[in-house]
């Protein structure tokens, strides 16, 4: 390690060990005397030279390229559309082993069983999806003809007990579509896959609470894994389809089974289904939430233990804009030195795109503001074709992750759906390239 990486990692322990009131204070000393140290280097120099009151000069740097990659091809319909591709990293050599979850989608709501493949050249390569046989469909006693079936399912590695914890929520099918009359409760859950690769039967995660009767659900959600192993996520949660309601909670996690120890006070919206997918990460020790909702709004909320969050906020720019977001969710890129958010959002180009779900886009939060900084904005996976005046050969990106794939590198993954072009689409991988390691992602 470097003088000035010791020195720049001091500097950060001694910004996080401030109480939070003296911290914008001490935010600006640091910077200046980060600048200093490094001054005398090219990167330092850059910096030092950028305009004045940039606010995208350090993500500018921080970011060095984003490249698109397709994975699996179908838009010409032949072959298989795979659906929500979300991937996490398992310590191996000399590269992390990247393992992928993803299932085919037939129409809206309609998938396959959940399968999986891997990647052991950083993405580049990946084997032939492969079904895991705990996450497929099954009978459903005493309803002839429903089967339950699994989906939104976000895999995550367990360092305490080397497994995999892929934590989706049931789904009800009749035939061959989404059975809208006969959706019974829903609630999340999982399968396990061990250190030798084996995958666990399904097992529900139980949370006999009223609120929860209807519904409630992790499915898509960002979790953060705690050093003693607990995990902190966060549930969606209703006792009827409309207004659900947002808490943060904690789970423990003994590598086979998954309890619900704690629930925090919940958040609500009165607007259609209320709060949606929620997503968690964590940064300067601090959690925050970003939500999904329905009524022109993605919203924020920040906590301090990761159980109880303030009153969430609508997503604004910086110069206090709010942000057009329309029931999408939205997920956090978070590296050691910034925190960043990706989404879609109402812009020109896309007016006539459903829910305006593509392009992907992101751009840097102000974690203490809780705001998106407009200039750094960018695009991540660009829309293709005309959103205006074609909207229905535009693929949808709404349902994507992220993962952190290594120090140098952060993945968004997405499977594109065409709903009006018999639901044809690619699994595409954006890569973010980092100018510094990402003291947060796998070594």
């Amino acid at each position: 390690m470097t003088q000035s990486s010791n020195h720049t990692m001091c500097l950060t322990r001694s910004c996080r060990s401030a109480t939070r009131q003296d911290r914008s204070r001490l935010s600006r000393r640091v910077a200046l005397q980060w600048l200093a140290t490094i001054g005398s280097t090219a990167y330092g120099r850059s910096l030092i030279a950028a305009p004045p009151n940039s606010a995208a000069v350090v993500e500018k740097k921080l970011i060095t390229s984003i490249t698109k990659q397709t994975l699996w091809q179908n838009r010409d319909g032949q072959g298989t559309t795979w659906f929500h591709p979300r991937a996490c990293m398992l310590p191996s050599t000399p590269v992390p082993t990247a393992l992928m979850l993803l299932q085919e989608i037939g129409g809206s709501d309609y998938f396959g069983p959940v399968h999986f493949s891997e990647s052991r050249d950083l993405g580049k390569n990946w084997t032939t999806p492969q079904p895991i046989a705990s996450l497929g469909r099954v009978p459903v006693d005493g309803h002839v003809g429903l089967q339950a079936g699994v989906c939104d399912v976000t895999p995550q590695y367990h360092p305490a007990t080397k497994t995999v914890l892929a934590l989706g929520h049931v789904v009800f099918y009749r035939g061959a579509k989404f059975a809208n009359q006969d959706q019974l409760a829903r609630f999340p859950m999982y399968a396990v896959r061990n250190h030798d690769g084996d995958w666990s039967e399904r097992k529900q995660l139980k949370w006999d609470d009223p609120r929860g009767s209807f519904i409630y659900s992790n499915n898509c959600g960002q979790r953060v894994v705690m050093p003693d192993g607990d995990i902190m996520m966060s549930f969606t949660f209703g006792p009827e389809s409309k207004h659900r309601m947002v808490a943060g909670v904690r789970c423990t996690f003994d590598g086979e089974t998954l309890r619900v120890a704690q629930v925090g006070k919940p958040l609500t919206n009165q607007i259609g289904r209320g709060l949606l997918e929620p997503s968690v990460t964590r940064f300067d020790d601090r959690f925050l939430m970003t939500i999904r909702a329905e009524d022109g709004h993605g919203y924020v909320a920040v906590s301090e233990d990761g159980i109880d969050y303030a009153e969430q906020q609508p997503w604004r720019w910086d110069d206090g804009q709010a942000i057009g977001m329309s029931t999408t969710q939205q997920h956090w890129v978070t590296h050691g030195d910034a925190l960043f958010l990706v989404y879609t959002r109402q812009a020109p180009s896309n007016q006539n795109v459903i829910r305006w779900r593509s392009p992907l886009w992101i751009a840097r939060v102000d974690p203490e503001r809780l705001v998106l900084i407009r200039e750094s904005e960018r695009t991540v996976l660009p829309l293709v074709g005309d959103g205006v005046a074609e909207p229905d050969a535009v693929a949808l990106m709404g349902n994507f992750n992220v993962t952190n794939a290594s120090p140098h590198e952060t993945w968004v993954t997405v499977g594109e759906w065409m709903p009006k072009q018999n639901a044809k689409g690619n699994v595409l991988l954006s890569k973010i390239a980092w100018a510094r390691p990402n003291a947060l992602a796998p070594k």
